[in-house]
């Protein structure tokens, strides 16, 4: 058996250096004994060889591996060399966590990320500064599970390099001293004495404290109780979780009665309606509509279009870019299709009335292009009006409701449109209606099977409201 000794500090690069010697010398991982202690070994000596393994690792692998190697398991090392054999001689796939020993030392790397983030949230430096020195001074005190010192250091070193600090833990220290940061075994576990940050820190936490957005599952699970001894704040939570009833009830009492102006002008001004709208001003009344930020952005509004005595009124979801610029509906590649599909259900266009639930384009600026959005529950139920005074003029003795925004906007609900496809429905005022998906969902399936098979069974809704209302 081969006694391998790890220095407590650069053991991770330590280890690195001697696997590598012993994979290619050809040592085999159940002839090494990996430690840190410096106690005697019975059944030290030498190793045997065998065929050399060349050690060959992609990126994530060697991250995950050595990221490992600050987990607290005594076994870490031996298990990391065994998998770094079996990589190179190509027994096992990274990642594969059939693999009992991957699949634990992906849990232990994972344990150490947490460690780490946890670090990184939970150290409260204490100012030591003595008089006199150029720069000022900080030290503190963490208990991690893992000794993660080395690992989770240079975040500090990054974020607080304008000043000098200690972050002591049970395993190692961490010292950043005029821009460089080294490490040394801790000599004493002695936390350094509170300093006026902490009081003014326990200030400003009571103060941002919500009492009316108490969680204290989530708060316990972000920040476990463990680590509440080193952290000023803690002592204010039990007291704060305690009264937060109390002080979310006196929250609401002093609300005000009424709203104030700003939130009274924007009720008036969705609540505001034009009057006297016909078929010949919807149009103009259509492009003048900023009752939501969706009419403020768009090129134009986009009305339907078709005979006002029409049986069938087709309601699709809202205008695309095409729509918006020629300020007409289904003329982009949607509505190119919906024609094509029409066609083939015998349901000429030139018979029906077709518009959108939501009259302006909603987009994403990315670059020169223009990407689809989908109008949010709250715009689809101020469009509303509009669609319904469509309905009014036309009275269509059937609707074919297209897609999701569509179902919303006629029925109420937009949920499970991939059951309720196919199926007759009813208005909120008893029009019949028939559900089905929107052309543009058929153009994002891919090529194959699938989009032959939902076209097919769109062109079946469109041809059942041919028949009822011929």
């Amino acid at each position: 058996m081969l006694t391998i000794r790890l220095p407590l500090i650069g053991s991770v690069a330590a280890w690195r250096a001697e696997a590598r010697r012993l994979a290619a010398e050809g040592v085999p991982a159940e002839a090494v004994r990996w430690t840190q202690n410096d106690d005697a070994d019975l059944f030290a000596g030498d190793a045997p060889r065998g065929a050399p393994v060349e050690i060959r690792l992609t990126k994530q692998a060697l991250f995950d591996i050595e990221s490992s190697l600050y987990h607290r398991d005594p076994e870490r090392f031996a298990r990391a060399y065994g998998l770094v054999l079996r990589l190179g001689r190509g027994e096992i796939r990274w990642g594969d966590r059939a693999d009992d020993a991957i699949r634990k030392l992906l849990h232990q790397r994972k344990e150490v990320g947490r460690d780490i983030h946890k670090m990184h949230a939970f150290v409260r430096f204490n100012e030591v500064t003595e008089p006199g020195a150029n720069r000022r001074a900080f030290a503190a005190w963490f208990e991690p599970d893992n000794p993660i010192t080395e690992a989770a250091a240079p975040f500090f070193a990054r974020r607080f390099g304008d000043m000098d600090w200690v972050i002591a833990t049970p395993h190692l220290t961490a010292r950043f001293v005029a821009g460089q940061l080294t490490f040394e075994e801790t000599a004493t576990g002695a936390r350094p004495p509170e300093d006026a940050s902490h009081a003014l820190w326990r200030t400003y936490y009571a103060n941002i404290f919500n009492p009316a957005r108490l969680m204290p599952e989530a708060m316990r699970s972000e920040m476990p109780k463990k680590y509440w001894k080193n952290l000023p704040e803690a002592r204010l939570i039990p007291e704060l979780i305690r009264t937060a009833p109390a002080r979310a009830a006196e929250m609401q009492a002093k609300l005000p009665s009424i709203p104030p102006a700003f939130a009274a002008k924007a009720i008036a001004t969705r609540e505001a309606l034009p009057e006297g709208v016909r078929p010949d001003t919807f149009k103009r009344h259509l492009d003048a509509c900023t009752r939501c930020p969706i009419g403020c952005r768009a090129t134009q509004g986009v009305p339907g279009e078709g005979p006002m005595t029409a049986p069938v009124m087709i309601v699709g979801e809202q205008p695309g870019d095409a729509e918006d610029l020629a300020g007409r509906p289904f003329v982009g590649p949607a509505g190119q299709l919906f024609d094509r599909c029409a066609q083939a259900a015998a349901l000429p266009r030139e018979k029906t009335y077709v518009t959108n639930a939501v009259k302006h384009f909603k987009f994403t600026p990315r670059g020169k292009r223009r990407i689809h959005q989908r109008p949010d529950a709250g715009e689809v139920e101020i469009c509303s009006w509009w669609l319904d005074l469509e309905r009014q003029w036309v009275k269509p003795r059937l609707i074919l409701a297209m897609g999701a925004t569509a179902a919303l906007a006629l029925t109420g609900s937009a949920r499970d449109i991939t059951r309720r496809q196919s199926t007759l429905e009813a208005t909120r005022d008893g029009t019949a209606l028939l559900l089905t998906t929107h052309p543009s969902y058929l153009l994002r399936l891919p090529e194959g099977a699938a989009r032959q098979d939902a076209t097919a069974r769109f062109i079946a809704d469109l041809a059942e409201a041919a028949r009822i209302c011929t």
